[in-house]
Formats: structure tokens, C-alpha cells, sequence
């Protein structure tokens, strides 16, 4: 087994050179390179180690309540106790008031450790952003500490039965009850809807306050502290992350408040939805660089056959093996520099119409390519892939649920071409391409037959046709720029000769 080892150096060198974090007024360089070291410790000595025995014992239902595997509420206690819950929560309420940019390291590094983990906690940040925008001053005062302080986790209640990707099918009701609201139904899929690492769990329910007649309009959003009135009927088996509880729960009559204006939930849930999503590119981005080291680490050491001198061959010798071998690390490079320069974007905030571009575009190409590295992982270790042994079985079915959950990526791929080019966003986008590639070199060439494809489906009365084909074609095009990037900034990086070497793949494949 190939011991986890957070990507820091590939991380920072992604956020300050090709991302440009550096020209951010909030990131501070020196001390955000300590506090992704200091997290990289944490990962590799209390979280990685429990990565395997969660997939092992799963989390169980027992008596009506969750228990988390062995080891895991003791590392969570560890995790809150550090302050890490509260990262990005303002000082006022007893957060680090920490940037997003370093956030975004931390939750890669997070993920690639022990995803299953991460899929729990990973909710606050989005909970507490959600607050202090929709939130009154009582309800972030009473929230935001107990969330940023590790006693709380939350959790994001959409999905219903009959209501997965089709929002406007929710049942869940929600009905006045003097000062409070009282919420009647069941949701599903629930991350870690229930779980006794942490004290409380705050819920953040989309209910119907309106008529079904009103259809999305008629959706609020409440803030329901697990007790009273919610039950775990259920929690799910699956394919992979073993360890995060995926439950069933059901709101009987459950006392709730609502946060931001009535008839408003679907814009207050965004706020914590798009933060979700870009953090499931970073997922994919995780599983894309972990399935690539231990590929790699096994290709290096294996000696299979022989060079053309007669002398032994180490696995990673045989061209096809390079080519597999740097199909994956590209990927997670190109991958993780998508991210951070949407993140960048979104900090500097003066293109938030692009932000709303780049967002869906990263988490379908990033999510896919954490799957593909995954696979080439297996394909490369050959019958030990395959196996549990070398732990690729496990980041392959734990990546796999990425392109699925917050939004299939079908889902994102028609939106991309139906809104998405509706505004200005996807011009940015073809400017930001501009930017990248300094108005020169390989990808210019590819951008101006993009654009023309932009231009027929923007004029198309079926856009939703070529939606695949064209998301996955905008979506290379921003990897090869990103790659164009990275091959330019190649000499200011600690081993320019692989990136080099990438590079070249990247371009000639």
C-alpha cells in the first residue's frame, strides 16, 4: 500500500503561478504555505490512516442513531479541536477568517486523504456563507460559532423519492407554527444526515411553504437542528465512500426557521450548493493526483521485462505505461489549476458572470477526470489494481459518485449550453482563454473554432442536442489553456522537466 502524501508543492505552485493567488489582497503567501503544511501533516498522520478501515466498517445504523468507524469521531475531535471547521468563518464568530484560496488547499488535501471524512464535514463552509448572507443577526450569533467551533456539522436536505434533479417536485412541507415553521416529510441521500462525531447537526431543509401549483417559488429554506421530529429511517449501501452515512430521514412535524425571505430558498441554497460543487472538482482533483501517486509509486518500483539493452525493466519503462502514467498526472495538474483560477475569479469577484460559467465546467471535467485517473490507476497496477491491496479499487468507487452528486453532470453540461451562453459569461471565457494563452500558441487556434460553435448553438432553438459534445469541447479547451499556462511558467517550477514532459503529452495527445 502507497501511503497518502498531500500534493502541497503541486498545490501552492498551482495557486500562486498559474492561478495568480499572489495578486489576491487577502492571500497572505507565507502563511498560507504553513497553514497547507500544517493541514498536510494532520491528513497524512490522523486522517489518510482511517481512509481504509472506514471503507472496511462502513458506518451503521444502530438503535435509530449513526456510529462512525473506529477512529473517527476521536481524529473529528482532533480536527475541531485545531480549529479547522472554522477555516474561512469570520474572527468575530471564532473562525480563522481564512481565504477561500487556501480553503480550496485544504479541502483537496482533505479529500485525497479520506474523502468519506470530508464528505461529512465539508458542508459548514457553504452553511456558514449561507448564514451570513440569508441569515438574521440571531441566527448567525447562535449558528456560526457553534459550526466554526466543531460542535455542530450540517448537512443539505434536497432530494426526495420523487424529487431528485426536478426541484420543483418537492413534497417536504413546510407549515407556520407560531414564531417557528413545522416541517412534514422524508428526504433522501442526505450526507451525513446523522453521524455522533459532533455534538449537534444543523439541517438546512428546501421545503414547501408555497402550493405545488407555485412550482420552485413556492420553495423555502429552513434551518433544522436535528432532535425532535427527525429520524434516520435509513441509511444507504454503496458502492463506495463506506464511511460517510448517506440517510434517509424523515421530518415529522420537526421545528424549523426559516432563512432569507419566504419563497426564496432555491437562491438562499445556491449559496451553499455552489460552494458544494466547486468542492467536488476538488474531489475529482484529489482522486485524479492520489490514483496518479500510487501509480506511479508501483510503476517506478515493479520490474517487469526488459530494456533494448537486455538489462531489467522497471514497469514505468514500457511507453504504454509513460503515456497511462502521464495521462494522470496531467489530469490532476490541468484539473486542479481549472479550479483554483475559477476560485481566483471568484475572490476577486469583477467577473461573477464567468464564475457562473467556470463553475459547472469544473466540476464536470474535474469529477471525470479523478474517475479517469482512477481507472488508468487500475489499468497500470494490472491484476493488483483490481485488487484492495493498493487501495485504487477504493479511490475508483469512491471518485465515481463525483459526476453524479450536486448535480448529474448531464444536468450541468445542458445548462452550460442553454444559460451558460445566454449572458456574458462564455464571452469572459473566451477572453479568460485569451489571457491564458498570452493571445498566442496552440490554443488560439482551437478558441476561434469554439467561439464559432458558441455563436450556431447560441442561435440554435436545440442547444440541449450538442450540449455534451460542446461542454466537453469547452472543457478541454480551458484544460489546454491552463496546460499552456503551466509549460510557460515550466522554468519557475521546483522540477521543470516533468511539467515539461506533461506539457508535451498534453499537447501531442
Amino acid at each position: 500500500m502507497t501511503d497518502f502524501a498531500a500534493p502541497t508543492d503541486d498545490i501552492l505552485f498551482s495557486l500562486r503561478h498559474v492561478a495568480g493567488a499572489t495578486a489576491v489582497a487577502e492571500w497572505d503567501d507565507s502563511l498560507s504555505e504553513d497553514i497547507l503544511a500544517h493541514f498536510a501533516q494532520f491528513a497524512e498522520g490522523v486522517l489518510a490512516p482511517l481512509n481504509v478501515i472506514g471503507d472496511a466498517q462502513g458506518a451503521r445504523l444502530v438503535e435509530g442513531r449513526v456510529l462512525m468507524p473506529d477512529g473517527f469521531v476521536d481524529a473529528y475531535a482532533q480536527l475541531a479541536e485545531a480549529g479547522w471547521q472554522g477555516l474561512q468563518a469570520p474572527e468575530r464568530f471564532g473562525g480563522m477568517a481564512q481565504s477561500p484560496l487556501v480553503a480550496a488547499g485544504v479541502s483537496e488535501v482533505f479529500s485525497g486523504a479520506n474523502h468519506a471524512m470530508q464528505m461529512v464535514c465539508g458542508l459548514v463552509p457553504g452553511a456558514i456563507e449561507t448564514l451570513l448572507h440569508f441569515g438574521t443577526q440571531g441566527q448567525q450569533e447562535t449558528w456560526i460559532p457553534r459550526l466554526a467551533s466543531g460542535e455542530v456539522l450540517s448537512t443539505m436536505c434536497l432530494t426526495e423519492a420523487g424529487a431528485g434533479s426536478d426541484l420543483s417536485a418537492i413534497r417536504c412541507r413546510a407549515d407556520r407554527d407560531g414564531d417557528h415553521w413545522r416541517l412534514n416529510g422524508e428526504k433522501i441521500f442526505i450526507s451525513g444526515g446523522d453521524q455522533d462525531m459532533s455534538e449537534s447537526i444543523l439541517h438546512l431543509v428546501l421545503a414547501r411553504s408555497g402550493s405545488v401549483e407555485d412550482g420552485l417559488k413556492g420553495l423555502s429554506l429552513f434551518l433544522c437542528p436535528a432532535g425532535a421530529g427527525v429520524t434516520v429511517t435509513r441509511i444507504e449501501d454503496k458502492l463506495g465512500l463506506h464511511a460517510s452515512p448517506t440517510c434517509q430521514l424523515r421530518f415529522n412535524g420537526a421545528v424549523a426557521d426559516l432563512i432569507g425571505a419566504e419563497g426564496d430558498g432555491l437562491k438562499a441554497m445556491f449559496t451553499v450548493m455552489n460552494h458544494a460543487r466547486l468542492d467536488v472538482a476538488l474531489q475529482g482533483v484529489a482522486h485524479a493526483a492520489r490514483a496518479a501517486h500510487i501509480a506511479d509509486a508501483y510503476a517506478t518500483d515493479r520490474v517487469q521485462g526488459r530494456r533494448k539493452d537486455g538489462t531489467p525493466a522497471r514497469l514505468c519503462d514500457h511507453a504504454n505505461v509513460q503515456r497511462m502514467l502521464h495521462e494522470q498526472a496531467s489530469l490532476a495538474i490541468g484539473a486542479r489549476a481549472m479550479c483554483h483560477l475559477a476560485y481566483v475569479e471568484m475572490e476577486k469577484g469583477e467577473r461573477p458572470d464567468l464564475v457562473s460559467f467556470l463553475t459547472p465546467l469544473c466540476k464536470v471535467f474535474c469529477s471525470e477526470a479523478g474517475i479517469r485517473s482512477a481507472d488508468l490507476g487500475i489499468q497500470v497496477l494490472g491484476g493488483y489494481g483490481y485488487l484492495n491491496e493498493y487501495q485504487l479499487s477504493q479511490v475508483w468507487r469512491d471518485a465515481r459518485i463525483t459526476s453524479i452528486y450536486e448535480g448529474a453532470n448531464g444536468i450541468h453540461e445542458r445548462s452550460l449550453a442553454t444559460r451558460g451562453l445566454k449572458g456574458p459569461g462564455s464571452d469572459q471565457f473566451a477572453d479568460m482563454i485569451t489571457e491564458l494563452c498570452n493571445a498566442s500558441g496552440p490554443v488560439m487556434a482551437e478558441l476561434s473554432e469554439w467561439q464559432a460553435w458558441r455563436d450556431r448553438l447560441r442561435a440554435s432553438d436545440a442547444p440541449e442536442t450538442d450540449a455534451h459534445a460542446f461542454a466537453q469541447s469547452t472543457a478541454q479547451l480551458y484544460f489546454r489553456a491552463c496546460w499552456e499556462t503551466c509549460a510557460a511558467l515550466a522554468e519557475k517550477h521546483p522540477e521543470p522537466e516533468r511539467i515539461s514532459t506533461l506539457a508535451a503529452h498534453v499537447f501531442n495527445s
